[in-house]
């Protein structure tokens, strides 16, 4: 074994770091673990530069087609429809949406919209929000139904979930949740 003279302060025998660079890693390691309250309010998270080590550190997301629509500490996991495709087809035909789950409906303009629940065999909510995520409008639509559930207000998206979901978790108009999109 070849021994090297170390300059005072250097990692001890047998370690191959120095304190710098622990500390280094340290605070890279910490600064991971916490996060900037309200940080993906509205919008995507992105991979930001770690100030303490310069290493790109990327925030976890949903998978592609999905979305986390986040209520503090409730998180609904959402299928995203973005195509008129997938709107108009929705969760029709579904025997059941699990708790936790729902299909996010994103739309091009902000306007009045209207939901049916033909050949839909859940009973759903549907939370109608505007373009900043704010619920404008919040029902209740029984399955298998052709009643229109218009919004109250104009929204850009609309959020299902099981009946009594909104409810159950205290979640009423006026909330703005967080939204990460999938990539």
């Amino acid at each position: 074994m070849v021994r090297h003279d170390r300059p005072k302060g250097s990692a001890a025998p047998g370690l191959p770091f120095s304190r710098t660079l622990i500390g280094a890693l340290l605070a890279a390691l910490l600064s991971g673990c916490s996060t900037a309250e309200g940080e993906a309010s509205g919008a995507d998270r992105e991979a930001t530069p770690t100030p303490a080590t310069g290493v790109s550190q990327v925030a976890p997301r949903p998978p592609r087609g999905s979305a986390w629509i986040i209520f503090g500490a409730d998180t609904v996991v959402a299928e995203v429809a973005r195509t008129p495709d997938d709107r108009q087809r929705g969760l029709m035909f579904r025997e059941a949406v699990p708790d936790g789950t729902g299909m996010l409906f994103v739309f091009e303009e902000v306007e009045l919209r209207s939901f049916w629940m033909k050949d839909t065999y859940v009973a759903l909510d549907i939370a109608y929000l505007d373009a900043a995520f704010t619920i404008v409008d919040i029902q209740q639509m029984e399955p298998q139904t052709v009643d229109p559930h218009d919004s109250a207000a104009p929204a850009m998206f609309a959020l299902e979930v099981r009946m009594g979901w909104f409810a159950e978790h205290g979640i009423e108009v006026g909330t703005t949740p967080s939204v990460v999109f999938g990539s």
